[in-house]
């Protein structure tokens, strides 16, 4: 399964380019920003390459997916979607694979630091917004990074996996999020992250996504086209104060 076919429409060249005004006023009734975490608010130091090539090693050694797969089309929650689909997966392989990731993250998360604006961006959106973490990491890893950094006290929610039937790039997660808020839709929010997979899963719950730091070759390969790339959290802070 080429996991990257996914349709999204790409803003036609023929449309105006908007201005800084225009920027700004679009942004005018929005109500609640969704984060992504690693290598969005936390430098992440987790090697999702070797987490991906582990998790797939294991599934290959135990007969659920066979060798071969083009690993570039696949992140790690897309290659456990497709294990899953298989329904090859008992509890216990289940619960013996997602022990690869939890080592990784843990491994990843220890000494993780903001990325630079990050509680600054915070405290000025604090208040003004309903702000939300959705990572495809455990809660618990992602509370205890959020905490040691001294930022959990920002978010009203914070969705992991444990959240989601499906992980990012399902869009369970900001399902989750906007079932918390039901006075609110997908129009009301923001999404902010690094990954297609980030956006992704924003555009299929409906919810306008920005790129932070984001590859922007990887993006259009995804058929992901953010509202807008930025890579300081100023950019951010600008756009939406």
């Amino acid at each position: 399964m080429n996991v990257l076919n996914n349709k999204s429409k790409q803003n036609s060249s023929a449309d105006p380019v908007p201005t800084k005004n225009d920027m700004y006023n679009s942004y005018a009734h929005k109500r609640g920003i969704i984060f992504d975490m690693d290598n969005t608010l936390l430098q992440s130091k987790i090697n999702f390459q070797a987490m991906k090539e582990e998790t797939y090693a294991f599934l290959v050694e135990q007969c659920v997916l066979p060798e071969g797969l083009p690993l570039q089309q696949y992140t790690t929650s897309t290659i456990i979607e497709e294990a899953i689909a298989t329904n090859r997966m008992t509890a216990g392989l289940l619960q013996a694979m997602w022990e690869i990731p939890v080592k990784h993250e843990v491994e990843g998360m220890q000494g993780a630091v903001l990325e630079p604006g990050v509680t600054e961006l915070l405290d000025k959106l604090h208040g003004s917004y309903h702000l939300a973490v959705v990572t495809n990491n455990s809660e618990k890893a992602a509370n205890a990074a959020l905490r040691d950094n001294g930022i959990i006290h920002y978010f009203d929610h914070v969705a992991g996996r444990e959240h989601m039937q499906s992980l990012k790039p399902s869009p369970d997660g900001f399902i989750y999020i906007l079932n918390r808020y039901p006075t609110t839709s997908g129009r009301d929010w923001l999404s902010i992250g690094d990954s297609w997979i980030d956006g992704k899963a924003s555009e299929r719950a409906g919810i306008e996504f920005i790129a932070y730091q984001a590859d922007i070759e990887t993006m259009k390969n995804a058929e992901v086209f953010p509202r807008k790339y930025f890579s300081h959290m100023s950019e951010l802070m600008e756009l939406l104060t």
